[in-house]
């Protein structure tokens, strides 16, 4: 008769293992039980004490291992109890020798594609997957990729380090967290042992420069802000959707990338409102952008023209490219800027000529506070108050200044405001 559990075992069949359905546990005895899930699969278990607790370890599934199987399978491990091994703690200890053994053909590169798919799940966005990658691929592959990743010691990590240490601190930076990432992965896994070759504190800072003494500060070219306006009036004479997306990066001061792949789900313009959603944001947070009335006649006039999900389309249902906005100050001859630059240009004109708190040109400008006192007691948004710097701001675009050589008549700098109005 068979047996469950809490009844007396008898010996299980091959039939009735073929044929047991409903959920539960069956004893076949000396430990061994059939368990069958709520699904329908089967497995085998082992359970057993030990220091007078229960225990149990899965011998394999029914599609790999028979009745017999399992029964020799149960049969080990009652000889390790009695020779006084814990049998989970040698199956663990057989699993991690495998693997160790395994390391000599488990490459740095595998590694990696392992670490970057175990973890691109939780990142920001695939681009900073392709960061991953391409870091990686361009100069950590060459010389290490093909090595186990078991191998890999200090002398190795210098060698992809120093070539580009100094010239491209920024990236060499990058590349050593990224390697060690890897490398601990590799040390969790059991594919190698011992200190990660790629730590920077107390290892390879006593080799290598900081950062901050071999890095050059590169800034993104920008317009000076006393130039704005009159920038602005070129740029209002250019046609087009780039021309447009230029426009209103500069009149928000947000990032290319947050601009250029805009949805019209994420605008209120009954309220003036752009509420960029935590995954497009550089920092991972909320930004939400109050609009003044040069953006919202953008946002009005290529509403208009809308047929697609995105503010700003390029080609074939897609946003604009980033390549777009250099494109556009190509053709208007200034190509010695970047659209970026243009946050810069904000930051410089509200800084020099206004009396607007820095908290709040900073949230303007969706950065964190480095001070954390200072920032604990910034939590809000300072909303209404960036609607008002923003404001201001959208005017100062709107105005041309006065060159800086003018000769000054009864103390006034500028001789005219000229107001450039939307064509």
């Amino acid at each position: 008769m068979l047996s469950r559990v809490g009844r007396r075992p008898s010996p299980l069949t091959a039939l009735q293992v073929k044929k047991l359905t409903e959920p539960g546990y069956y004893a076949d005895g000396a430990g061994l039980y059939l368990q069958v899930a709520k699904g329908g699969s089967k497995s085998w278990l082992f359970k057993f004490k030990l220091a007078g607790k229960a225990r149990e370890m899965g011998l394999g599934s029914v599609n790999t291992f028979s009745l017999s199987e399992a029964r020799e399978r149960a049969r080990e491990q009652r000889q390790r109890l009695a020779d006084g091994i814990d049998p989970i703690a040698a199956k663990r200890e057989t699993t991690l020798q495998r693997r160790m053994a395994d390391a000599s053909i488990i490459t740095f590169d595998k590694a990696a594609a392992r670490y970057i798919e175990a973890h691109a799940p939780g990142w920001r966005n695939d681009k900073h997957r392709q960061q991953w990658e391409n870091t990686l691929a361009t100069y950590a592959s060459p010389i290490i990729g093909d090595l186990p990743v078991s191998r890999v010691d200090t002398a190795q990590v210098l060698r992809v380090l120093q070539p580009i240490w100094t010239a491209k601190a920024e990236t060499a930076s990058r590349l050593r967290g990224r390697i060690e990432s890897v490398l601990d992965w590799a040390k969790v896994q059991g594919y190698r042992e011992g200190e990660n070759p790629a730590r920077w504190k107390g290892h390879l800072d006593m080799t290598l420069p900081a950062r901050a003494k071999v890095q050059k500060v590169a800034h993104h070219a920008a317009l000076p802000w006393r130039d704005v306006g009159a920038f602005v009036g070129a740029l209002r004479a250019m046609p087009g959707t780039g021309a447009r997306a230029v426009e209103f990066i500069i009149l928000t001061a947000a990032r290319t990338s947050e601009a250029i792949n805009a949805r019209w789900g994420e605008f209120d313009l009954s309220a003036k409102v752009w509420t960029i959603p935590a995954e497009r944001m550089k920092a991972g947070k909320e930004h939400v952008i109050p609009l003044s009335d040069a953006a919202l006649a953008i946002l009005s006039e290529l509403r208009d023209q809308s047929e697609g999900e995105f503010v700003f389309p390029g080609a074939k249902g897609k946003p604009l490219s980033n390549m777009a906005g250099l494109q556009l100050l190509k053709r208007m001859g200034r190509a010695d800027l970047t659209v970026h630059g243009f946050r810069s240009t904000f930051r410089d004109w509200a800084g020099e000529s206004t009396a607007h708190p820095r908290e709040v040109i900073e949230h303007a400008l969706a950065h964190q506070l480095k001070d954390k006192a200072e920032a604990a007691y910034q939590r809000g948004s300072l909303f209404e108050k960036r609607r008002v710097l923003m404001a201001d701001w959208a005017a100062y675009c709107n105005t041309v200044q006065a060159p800086a050589d003018v000769v000054p008549i009864r103390g006034v700098d500028v001789i005219q405001l000229k107001r450039v109005n939307r064509k």
